[in-house]
């Protein structure tokens, strides 16, 4: 029996509305009505091919770092027995050993360029927050001759790279007396065109009419800049802050020039010293690249929610 042959009446519509039988058309026809996916089960359908791309492609990122990570642990003498073929045990050692981050430490004075590192990045954000938020709020909420000029000028100091700097600024560096000390690895850092940049943008969006009243009030504009706008703009501070640490903490070619000294020597200089002409102690480069990476991991995981919110307000004009 054919379903569009049949005709049906007002109870059959009824009854096929109510039912999953079939249902009339306008011209009175049945029509067979196949079940639908609710709209969750339709979303879970459609992300599964989505989600599994993803998932392909975090492995394929993260594999080479979990090799590194699992080496580091990897006794020195047996590097290299399971890393061709590829098998398991590549990735999961099956003898563990923290002998490569000891001898880091006791023979190589990775200790020491960590702390160099951890005391010229702390310097550097706690200065430089300073300095660019100042700058930002003032870009933000004042007029002043050439201010279009300056900001264009502050952009193209992030969007150049380093390296078409770095002679001019050695020059400076080195006239001022300043090489191989830390205010020849700080200072330079300070002034961020990037961070300047995002707390002009935090700061754009702090209602006028909220400073106006703090004016009224009697208040200095030192004053609502303390009390005020940094409190309310700490998504960007901590942004500002995690940019300036990744900066200084993975700064390699200046450090080399500005202070090639052993006593002043930073993390990432430390890792490069482990790779000769001659030989490679891949042991050690592995363990002191683990330890280098960690303390920015930890420091993104902990300021991740406001480095995002950050961000978000840098998106916005």
């Amino acid at each position: 029996m054919k379903l569009d042959n049949q005709k049906c009446g007002n109870t059959t519509k009824l009854r096929a509305k109510a039912t999953s039988q079939p249902e009339c058309t306008a011209s009175g026809r049945l029509r067979p009505r196949f079940p639908r996916l609710n709209p969750r089960a339709s979303r879970v359908v459609t992300a599964i091919p989505r989600e599994a791309l993803l998932l392909a492609v975090a492995v394929i990122y993260l594999l080479p770092l979990w090799w590194v990570a699992a080496s580091s642990l990897r006794p020195a003498g047996s590097l290299y027995q399971y890393a061709i073929p590829i098998s398991w045990q590549t990735f999961f050692p099956g003898e563990l050993t923290v002998a490569n981050f000891a001898n880091i430490f006791t023979r190589l004075d990775f200790g020491q360029a960590m702390s160099n590192t951890f005391l010229v990045s702390a310097v550097t954000v706690a200065l430089g927050l300073v300095v660019n938020s100042m700058a930002g709020f003032a870009l933000a909420r004042f007029d002043f001759p050439c201010k279009r000029l300056v900001f264009v000028i502050i952009l193209i100091t992030f969007i150049a790279p380093f390296d078409a700097i770095v002679i001019p600024l050695h020059q400076v560096v080195s006239d001022l007396g300043l090489i191989n000390t830390r205010a020849a690895l700080i200072l330079p850092a300070v002034g961020n065109g990037l961070a300047i940049f995002l707390f002009k943008q935090s700061f754009e969006g702090i209602p006028s009419e909220l400073l106006e009243a703090a004016r009224t009030d009697g208040a200095s504009w030192w004053r609502i800049f303390w009390q005020i706008v940094m409190p309310m703009s700490l998504p960007a501070l901590s942004t500002a802050a995690v940019m300036m640490f990744l900066f200084q903490w993975n700064s390699l070619f200046w450090p080399l020039i500005a202070a090639f000294s052993s006593k002043y020597r930073m993390v990432q200089v430390a890792v490069a010293t482990q790779i000769a002409a001659d030989q490679t102690h891949w042991a050690n480069l592995f363990a002191s690249a683990v330890m280098g990476s960690l303390p920015p991991i930890i420091l993104f995981l902990l300021l991740q929610k406001r480095y995002l919110k950050g961000i978000a307000g840098m998106q916005r004009e």
